[in-house]
């Protein structure tokens, strides 16, 4: 009789071709990838260099999004010299090796971890891999999804194999009803924050609980795509009913029969009962307030009604230092109110925040409200096909008359990488995933939290708990 397994064990078992020590390395077979602009160039080039070819170009989809620009009006001019030759490259290297591709034009273009899914492209069961760390995403899916360097994409185009080291398991249970105003990425990053920027590393994490079995699934993908924060190397949920609805009629999912057999294979994708896992945390979120950062790294976090932490009370010297040196580098005093925080700028996008459902947070909060005078406000859908259906919805006109910019589809400022950089000392309300020295560019400074809230920051100008505006509506 097998001994229990957890869901994590069981995609690495099904997906496994061979053992390749005793430390726990095996030849892994990977159902599906997903390439950008950025970091595939030196894989492709060293395929080229080595004469060989990809092994199975329907398990690759390409997408623009990283270094393109998202203005209003788009064109496939690229403004900067670099990217355009990366994006050049890029679709060379999609048709000499016959491998679809969304380009800058296109109308499923999108960040890759919006589009894969709404496209259908990832499905329960599968293991998936990508050079994007956030590809933990889909494990909203039932999917088991990571990141991978640049050395290791070149190995998966060329052979749809990856050499990989099991990870330990780890199971957060997540209890509580969330309250108004409250949303998953007040969640994840109260997660963050109990168990440290590299407390998951080394593991995969199950979501579990009555919370998560209540989110929405565009929801659960802000849990798993942030999970990485938490040094997470793959993160996911079973699979379940609300899962079904959202896969089903999507353009590569499967249709008629072959859709019944699929969903009667993935019900059986969950933890055995008696599965152990090495480790397991609670996380009740009855009482969570709505999350912000006050420091450089996704763990060094607060509630919103909280004060900027002192580090001289901090008995690790290490800590209190990393402490001290986020402090100097924010422009904080320690014992402010969070809420005293006023910010230059408010971004709502990224592949964690900008599907359509956070759009229909941002419209309920600002709807009728203004942008403070001194706030420049961006939105930037996670997709094209999320822009056009919040346009059809009229959510594009609220943001608008509210005065944020309401742009094309795009990574944009979430990691600076195009024309949608801050400048020193600017200060950004994020709705982002990472907030360390420079990510949305040299001297900026960066404070997460969920989209509802950055629109209230908008708003208002200051880090504002958005239950106010909830409220008031």
């Amino acid at each position: 009789m097998n001994s229990p397994r957890t869901l994590y064990q069981k995609h690495i078992d099904s997906h496994t071709v061979c053992p390749l020590d005793d430390q726990g390395h095996v030849l892994l077979y990977i159902d599906r990838q997903v390439a950008n602009e950025y970091t595939s160039p030196q894989a492709f080039s060293g395929l080229r260099e080595a004469g060989r070819n990809v092994w199975r170009p329907s398990a690759t989809l390409a997408v623009v999004d990283h270094v393109n620009p998202t203005a209003a009006v788009r064109t496939k001019t690229m403004p900067d010299a670099g990217g355009a030759q990366q994006v050049a490259y890029f679709e060379k290297n999609c048709r000499d090796f016959g491998i679809e591709l969304f380009d800058v034009l296109d109308k499923r273009q999108g960040i890759e971890h919006v589009v894969a899914p709404e496209q259908g492209f990832i499905l329960p069961g599968m293991v998936v891999a990508a050079g994007d760390s956030h590809t933990t995403t889909y494990g909203a899916l039932g999917a088991f999804g990571f990141g991978i360097g640049t050395s290791e994409i070149e190995h998966l185009l060329a052979s749809q194999t990856l050499v990989y080291k099991r990870l330990k398991t780890m199971r957060v249970t997540v209890d509580g009803i969330l309250g108004a105003g409250l949303t998953s990425k007040d969640i994840i990053m109260a997660l963050i924050e109990k168990i440290g920027a590299s407390g998951a590393t080394g593991y995969a994490i199950e979501f579990a609980g009555p919370t998560i079995a209540a989110l929405s699934v565009e929801a659960r993908m802000t849990i798993c795509n942030m999970a990485v924060e938490a040094g997470a190397r793959g993160a996911f949920m079973a699979p379940d009913d609300k899962v079904f609805a959202y896969l089903q009629h999507r353009p590569r999912a499967p249709q008629g029969e072959l859709w019944e057999k699929a969903v009667a294979k993935w019900r059986e994708l969950r933890s055995d009962d008696a599965a152990i896992f090495d480790r397991e945390v609670t996380l009740d979120v009855q009482a969570l307030e709505p999350m912000v950062t006050w420091g450089t790294s996704p763990d060094q976090a607060a509630p919103v009604g909280g004060h900027v932490p002192d580090p001289a009370t901090q008995p690790d010297l290490i800590l209190r230092q990393g402490m001290q040196r986020a402090l100097d580098y924010m422009g904080l005093t320690p014992g402010m109110p969070l809420s005293d925080v006023v910010i230059s700028h408010a971004f709502i996008g990224s592949c964690t925040n900008a599907r359509i459902e956070d759009l229909r947070d941002v419209a309920r909060v600002v709807r009728g409200k203004r942008v403070a005078a001194h706030v420049r406000a961006m939105i930037v859908p996670g997709s094209t096909l999320v822009r056009n259906q919040a346009e059809d919805e009229g959510l594009a006109q609220i943001f608008l008359d509210a005065g944020f910019e309401w742009r094309q589809s795009g990574c944009s400022m979430c990691l600076a990488m195009n024309d949608d950089v801050l400048a020193p000392g600017d200060r950004c309300a994020s709705s982002t995933n990472r907030n360390f020295e420079g990510r949305q560019g040299a001297g900026a400074r960066t404070h997460l939290m969920s989209p509802a809230m950055v629109a209230a920051a908008a708003i208002s100008g200051h880090l504002t708990d958005v239950r106010s505006f909830v409220l008031e509506a």
